[in-house]
């Protein structure tokens, strides 16, 4: 949250300086002249460029795919199957008994293309699955369907900072908090209590309404993504050229 609570305008973007400067714009990336400051590109390092580099690919490859809509939420089913974990036991107990609840994951195709979700799964349903997604083949199964890969763009701009801008993180985080809530709506869990109504993707009524909203967290994730991939363009153009120079 704390890079939430910072603003960065994002590179290309000269302010004034009129007063004292926020600590924000004081960082080892600003540089100021005659009373200008902005993002300076030279000062990042080797590994800076090449994580900036990285995330662009990621992104690029991302939305350049066709979404998967048939995935129902699945995961959260798949790491609790058997109730070897039950992650959230604590705060939320199962909507279905545990026989129930395996008998869905049994009957319904488990498409997971996500690593992060992935590897959460319960040792007894990682052969359901129909795809291996690992740590190093993102770039080959993320798919912009994903809630779980529309999340991640939080993740993706906050590595970015201050690069971006904060009003490009703030949408990232309030399109996160919305997948999210989606999540874990289609989950196995029961949310009432936090008043939070079920998506019952056991049955077509519940799987066709999980679709819906799916594709509408898809369709504005794709718009996020495609500004994130430009301004890491814009970013990446000034690197060639700074180490061109």
């Amino acid at each position: 949250m704390g890079r939430l609570e910072q603003w960065h305008p994002g590179m290309g973007i000269a302010l004034e300086v009129t007063e004292n400067l926020p600590a924000t714009l004081c960082g080892k990336h600003y540089k100021v002249s005659k009373n200008i400051v902005k993002l300076d590109p030279k000062t990042r390092s080797l590994k800076e460029i090449q994580r900036l580099k990285w995330i662009h690919n990621l992104l690029v490859l991302t939305q350049s795919r066709a979404g998967n809509y048939g995935c129902h939420g699945m995961h959260e089913w798949a790491m609790v199957y058997s109730g070897a974990d039950i992650r959230h036991a604590e705060s939320a107990p199962l909507r279905l008994s545990q026989r129930e609840t395996d008998e869905i994951v049994e009957s319904l195709p488990i498409t997971c293309s996500h690593f992060d979700a992935y590897r959460f799964f319960s040792p007894a349903a990682l052969d359901l699955n129909k795809l291996r997604p690992t740590l190093r083949s993102r770039e080959q199964n993320e798919q912009p369907a994903c809630l779980h890969t529309n999340m991640d763009l939080y993740k993706w701009a906050s590595k970015c900072m201050p690069w971006i801008s904060s009003e490009l993180l703030w949408e990232t985080f309030l399109l996160a908090v919305r997948a999210r809530e989606l999540d874990m709506r289609a989950s196995p869990y029961d949310l009432r209590q936090y008043d939070y109504s079920p998506i019952t993707i056991e049955n077509s009524a519940g799987r066709a309404e999980y679709e819906k909203l799916q594709k509408a967290i898809s369709r504005r994730a794709r718009s996020i993504r495609q500004k994130l991939i430009h301004q890491l363009s814009n970013i990446t153009a000034l690197t060639s050229q700074t180490t061109d120079q």
